[in-house]
Parts: C-alpha cells; sequence; structure tokens
C-alpha cells in the first residue's frame, strides 16, 4: 500500500524485563475516508526487527455499502511486501499480470527486487456489500545481492499454511518456521512470521533460534516476566533469552523477525534500497513512466513533491 513512513517520533513504553529492548506503541494515522493505520515500524530507535522494515496495522474500520479500498497503482523496489487480513477482502493486481484476491488467512507476498507496481482495492461484491477490514501489512527489506532479483509474486490460500493448536495455542505459520512447522512459502532470507492466538490464562514460547525477535499484539493483553502490554503493541527482544508470553485475556498476536540484513536501508515513499543513488533513480523511473504498468488500470498516484 501506497503509505509514507512518518518521522514523527513514537513514544516507547518502560520496561523491566530484561530481554525485552524496545517497546514501541504504534502511531495512528489517518489515510483519509476514515481509514486509519498504526505504524509500528520504522522506528526513531529501531529500523528493523530482521528484515522487516515496515509495519502497518490497519483497521478495523467498516465500509458501508458502495465504499471500499482504494490504492491506486503504486511503484515498490528492494523490497517484499507482505499482506495479511483478519477480516475483509482485498483484490491486488500488479505489472506482472498477477491477479489475486486476498482472504483473511492468506499469504500474499510481492517480491518488488528492481521494480513493481501494483493496485490494491476493494473487490466488487465487497464494495457492494460493504465489509469489515482488519489486517496488517508489512516490508521486508531484500538482502544484499538480491535487491535487484525479478519481481514475483506468491499466494498461499489460509488451507495451505500449516498450523498447530495445543493447549488454548492457535498459531498459523505464514512464513518461515516455528512451533514446529515450516511454510512453505519461499524467501530469499531467513524470517518467520506467524499469527498466535492465546486463550486467557495460556502460554507460549518465542523461541531463541532466531538472530532478532518480537512480538506485534493486535488486541488482547499479555504478560511477560511480571509485566502486563495491551495490543496494539510492539514488543522487540534481545537475542539469546527463550520468552515465554500469556494471555492476561483472550489474545491475537504475531511473532516476527529473523536475521539482521547486512546493514541499514534508505527509505523514501515506496522504495527502499541500501544506495541512495537507486531510490532517486527509482523516482525518475515511475516520474516518467518507465516502470511497467498495472493491467486494466489506468489510474496511479503520482510521484509525491
Amino acid at each position: 500500500m501506497s503509505w509514507m513512513p512518518s518521522n514523527d517520533p513514537i513514544l516507547g513504553d518502560p520496561q523491566t524485563c530484561d530481554a525485552l529492548e524496545l517497546v514501541i506503541v504504534p502511531r495512528t494515522r489517518d489515510l483519509g475516508d476514515g481509514f486509519a493505520v498504526r505504524r509500528a515500524l520504522p522506528h526513531g530507535r529501531r529500523q528493523m526487527v530482521g528484515p522487516f522494515i515496515f509495519f502497518d496495522h490497519f483497521g478495523p474500520v467498516q465500509f458501508i455499502a458502495g465504499q471500499g479500498m482504494d490504492v491506486r497503482p503504486h511503484p515498490h523496489i528492494g523490497l517484499a511486501t507482505v499482506t495479511y487480513l483478519f477480516d475483509g477482502s482485498i483484490m491486488h493486481r500488479d505489472s506482472e499480470g498477477h491477479i489475486q484476491e486476498i482472504r483473511p488467512g492468506a499469504m500474499n507476498l510481492m517480491t518488488a527486487g528492481r521494480g513493481i507496481a501494483h493496485s490494491e482495492r476493494t473487490p466488487d461484491v465487497e464494495r457492494a456489500s460493504g465489509q469489515k477490514m482488519l489486517g496488517l501489512q508489512s516490508w521486508v527489506a531484500l538482502p544484499a545481492g538480491h535487491e535487484e532479483i525479478a519481481p514475483s509474486f506468491q499466494h498461499y490460500d489460509a488451507t495451505r499454511l500449516p498450523t498447530v493448536q495445543d493447549n488454548g495455542i492457535r498459531a498459523r505459520v505464514i512464513a518461515g518456521s516455528a512451533f514446529g512447522a515450516s511454510s512453505p512459502v519461499e524467501t530469499v532470507s531467513d524470517w518467520f512470521y506467524v499469527e498466535v492466538n492465546l486463550d486467557a490464562g495460556m502460554s507460549a514460547p518465542l523461541d531463541a533460534d532466531h538472530e532478532e525477535r518480537a512480538i506485534y499484539v493486535v488486541d488482547g493483553e499479555v504478560e511477560i516476566a511480571g509485566e502486563r502490554y495491551e495490543g496494539p503493541r510492539l514488543l522487540i527482544f534481545r537475542p539469546g533469552d527463550r520468552i515465554t508470553v500469556k494471555a492476561a485475556r483472550p489474545t491475537r498476536m504475531m511473532f516476527l523477525g529473523g536475521t539482521a540484513l547486512e546493514g541499514p536501508r534508505y527509505i523514501w515513499w515506496n522504495f527502499v534500497s541500501s544506495s541512495r543513488e537507486r531510490i532517486e533513480q527509482a523516482k525518475q523511473d515511475w516520474k516518467t513512466g518507465r516502470f511497467a504498468h498495472v493491467p486494466e488500470e489506468t489510474e496511479f498516484i503520482p510521484l509525491p513533491e
């Protein structure tokens, strides 16, 4: 989605758990038409968790009949977008010719690489009837040597992703591995992404195997080392220790992270790169129409001035 990263400071909660490095309270931003997002990354004190460089939580929002989301075609380079829904539906179209309706629980990974354009709109049926929307959009920065790979798109229905249910834990492994299960999604670097739902009083482990890891509490409340954290919050942990997360009440959250990239990235609008010059080139490419067009689309989002 074409959302400009904010340079505004984002406050962190005080922490007492030794393994907890940072707690980010996402800042709410109104994108217009009553559509708001909560942005957790990038943050003034932390650009990435593993390769996750952008993290937005949108909704819940209720669209009335005749209304919907219309994100016009816009470009990306140097990243992969992950769109994950809890409620609602989005129609994805991109310049590689992929057309895919995104539904709750499905994994949708669009790898921009050297460049792709896409649109995201409410499907016709849901626009006619109205729908509730709740979901997350993340950007995963591509590692050195892969920033200019060919663009691609992967889609896995919720039924094709492994799930784990045990003692009040319900988890879906979207990417990478967790709870003894592995996602079929192909990635060019080491990262993981898991939806975890806990009943009140139940606990789940956050493995120490990953170099960088975090928990995004979508809704509910968790207890860690005697301290409670209410959603929405992004909890970033130091490496090394196994963390036990207990639900103080029914809680939905995302486990995420992976191996840190070899260095920081520049971010401008929808572009991510290890090179300022590459971003300048992408800006000119979009401004002058050198990106491939999205079939069946005549609109586009102009380059911000």
